[in-house]
């Protein structure tokens, strides 16, 4: 662990980050984890793990990195006793492919093509049925009621077991609400209402984004999902080009959407699959000239107001944190400066380059920041050219243009060369929606992932823990239940170390200094994980 300003640049000269882009096998028991230090009493139940695990099917490859098929990892935790687990979901993606010992469903970035073995009036016959959308979820899992689903960003969510990893049910969430896809991060109040945004077609036909609700557990028992609903739309800059959206923002009464310049060309998407074989990464587009809007809408009752916040163009996958404050939302991001689709740079050919491969790569890429934007609630037309914000502890600023638009410049928050503070935790419990002081994150170095970080958004210290040839997973943040403090409490990141005796392990840090308290090792390699969950 060091602090910023004594921070060494790494360099991966071995590659040793290469592993972490290779197929595992799934586990038929769980394996006895060695422990070293002391686990904390507060950590029980189960640490789950959700990301790619199969990168080839047959001879055919996964190209993208978001294209492997979903493997489940779970580390148990009793009586300071640790095993490890993982099993691959069931997805019709996962069995159809190892059925036929090639690609079957269109992933991100591969395509699927008919069965080579089918006459050519079956294989255009084959082209013609539409879309058949993944229900690959391998990007997060989290609870609705007792219940949890692994999830993607398509309209399946797969529920599953976390006690055996068996998968139980595919579910279509277009069966309950009006919706193309929703994103895999939602977020969960402390009563467990679930809301999620996701595209569709709004009114007029064009399309639009609607904020869904999950209602909490039922006292009947019946699933929340059947009593979804939509409870606010947000319209969309352009009639069939609706936004990439990977997340977004709620504050105690509002939600907060970015809608930036990657567009997703409709008549595109739906036309690859029936004309010619392609991928979702071929449907879309970046123009820097649309730049980005932000809308924002009550929560209750769900209503959209229509304030036109604008800034300039930029990529963004996960929020941080949003918060009221004297008349203003303060919205705080994982920024990508510029207009072009980071995830252009996420081909698993680039990510298992050799170290001066995947470093040139990365400096044409765009480049991370974390930002902060300030939306004031009750803007005045009459102060055109005014700097609206007056919030002392910020540097960002709000102002009104003639057109009626609001141009929003950021703070910038944290920003190195290549040097990415990317899927961010909080203390969500405490401070999901509001004022909050630390932020953690998983840092990418040229795009790999090597160190753990933690970020005082007041005043821009940092804090690190990184080890030698050793690559951490998103961490979680798990409250002490004792504690005071915001920081009060642990994260929780899986490392593997390829050159290690057991190469892969749960790590445990002191979320205060990001000392290490507690390691749990196993003497097996763990693939790179997109998101993580403390099932207790």
């Amino acid at each position: 662990m060091t602090n910023r300003e004594e921070e060494a640049d790494f360099e991966h000269p071995a590659g040793g980050y290469k592993k972490i882009f290779e197929t595992v096998e799934e586990l038929n028991e769980p394996l006895p984890a060695t422990v070293t230090g002391r686990i904390p009493s507060f950590i029980k139940g189960s640490l789950l793990r959700l990301g790619p695990g199969l990168f080839e099917v047959g001879s055919e490859p996964f190209y993208h990195l978001f294209d492997g098929q979903a493997l489940m990892h779970k580390f148990d935790f009793s009586s300071g006793q640790v095993t490890y687990f993982r099993k691959f979901v069931k997805t019709d993606a996962y069995v159809r492919a190892m059925t036929e010992k090639r690609v079957v469903i269109t992933e991100f970035g591969t395509c699927a093509y008919p069965d080579p073995c089918k006459n050519i009036f079956s294989r255009f016959f084959t082209y013609f049925k539409g879309v058949e959308v993944t229900d690959n979820c391998l990007v997060n899992v989290y609870p609705v009621g007792e219940d949890f689903y692994a999830v993607t960003e398509t309209n399946y969510i797969t529920k599953v077991n976390v006690e055996t990893l068996e998968t139980l049910k595919k579910v279509d969430l277009c069966d309950y609400v009006n919706i193309n896809g929703v994103t895999a991060h939602p977020h969960i109040e402390k009563d467990g209402t679930v809301y999620n945004i996701g595209n569709c077609m709004g009114k007029g036909a064009s399309l639009a984004y609607n904020i869904v609700r999950i209602p909490p557990q039922q006292k009947d028992k019946s699933d929340p999902i059947e009593k979804s609903k939509v409870v606010v739309q947000f319209p969309s800059a352009e009639r069939f080009k609706p936004s990439y959206v990977h997340s977004f923002g709620m504050t105690e009464n509002y939600f907060v959407f970015v809608e930036t310049p990657v567009k997703i060309h409709l008549l595109k998407f739906l036309s690859a699959w029936s004309i010619r074989g392609s991928n979702y990464m071929d449907c879309f587009e970046s123009d820097e000239e649309k730049g980005t809007w932000i809308h924002i809408a009550r929560k209750h009752p769900g209503e959209y107001i229509d304030y036109k916040f604008r800034t300039a163009a930029m990529g963004l996958f996960h929020h941080i944190n949003c918060y009221e404050d004297s008349g203003f939302i303060v919205v705080d991001l994982c920024a990508w400066k510029g207009f072009e689709f980071v995830y252009n740079y996420l081909w698993l050919a680039n990510l298992r380059a050799n170290w001066e491969e995947v470093k040139r790569n990365a400096m044409i890429a765009p480049q991370p920041e974390v930002r902060r934007y300030v939306l004031p609630l009750d803007p005045c037309r009459e102060e055109q050219g005014k700097n609206l914000v007056c919030l002392p502890y910020t540097t960002a600023t709000a102002t009104m243009r003639a057109d009626g638009t609001i141009w929003l410049e950021p703070e910038v928050l944290f920003s190195g060369p290549r040097q990415a503070f990317e899927f961010p935790q909080i203390n969500y419990k405490m401070n999901n929606g509001k004022n909050y002081t630390y932020a953690y994150a998983l840092g990418l170095n040229h795009f790999i992932p090597d160190r753990i970080c933690k970020l005082n958004v007041k005043t821009k210290e940092t804090w690190v823990w990184q080890e030698p040839d050793s690559y951490p997973s998103e961490p979680l943040f798990v409250q002490n239940p004792d504690g005071v403090d915001e920081d009060d409490g642990v994260l929780m990141t899986i490392v593997v170390s390829p050159g290690a005796q057991r190469p892969t392990c749960c790590l445990i840090l002191n979320a205060k200094d990001l000392s290490e308290v507690a390691r749990a090792e196993v003497d097996i390699i763990i693939q790179e994980c997109i998101s993580m969950q403390l099932a207790v």
